[in-house]
């Protein structure tokens, strides 16, 4: 059986994370780190050190924007950004109890609407990321501000190719689970 760290390896493809050698410089550039549990060289080592549970549980996973400004600054090319994509796809696949449930539920709205529309379509996925949320009213006046300037169109625009966006997310990945769920690469 796999280990954490070849599971981890073997989807993120690329350099190898054991070549990370703890220089900081991902953790340094990232915009978000002051929010995160775990800064991003720690989640590197924590994956090396088959901390699973730590790790799909953690907050740091979720708060990642994908900027890929930690892989850019990487002097040993270990991509960053892709092992966090990896991480929330097997969080959820393993059912672990997220720890940022408004993220996901973001994160499930913005490719529900891609799969759905061939692409985003702010109004719906604004309204399915409230309903799976919970959060209906917070910033209803932002919403409506954006609607009364045309920023927030009701009706999207044409979009060619739906079927063959739609196949992207239904086609089975070997050794993974649903695609349509998680992975936002």
């Amino acid at each position: 059986m796999a280990t954490f760290l070849e599971d981890v390896n073997a989807q993120v493809k690329g350099a190898p994370l054991q070549r990370c050698f703890h220089c900081r410089k991902c953790t340094a550039g990232c915009p978000m780190a002051v929010a995160m549990d775990y800064k991003p060289n720690a989640v590197v080592r924590m994956v090396q050190q088959n901390q699973r549970p730590q790790v799909l549980g953690s907050s740091t996973i979720w708060l990642c924007v994908s900027c890929e400004t930690c892989t850019m600054r990487c002097p040993n090319e270990v991509d960053i950004a892709r092992m966090m994509d990896v991480l929330r796809q097997m969080a959820l696949e393993s059912g672990v109890k997220v720890a940022e449930k408004k993220v996901v539920a973001f994160h499930e709205a913005f490719l529900d609407s891609i799969k759905k529309n061939g692409r985003i379509h702010e109004a719906l996925m604004v309204c399915a990321y409230k309903m799976k949320s919970g959060d209906l009213f917070a910033d209803v006046g932002i919403g409506l501000s954006m609607f009364a300037k045309g920023r927030l169109p009701i009706l999207g625009p044409k979009v060619e190719g739906k079927k063959e966006v739609r196949k992207i997310f239904d086609r089975p990945r070997k050794g993974r689970g649903a695609p349509g769920k998680g992975d936002s690469r």
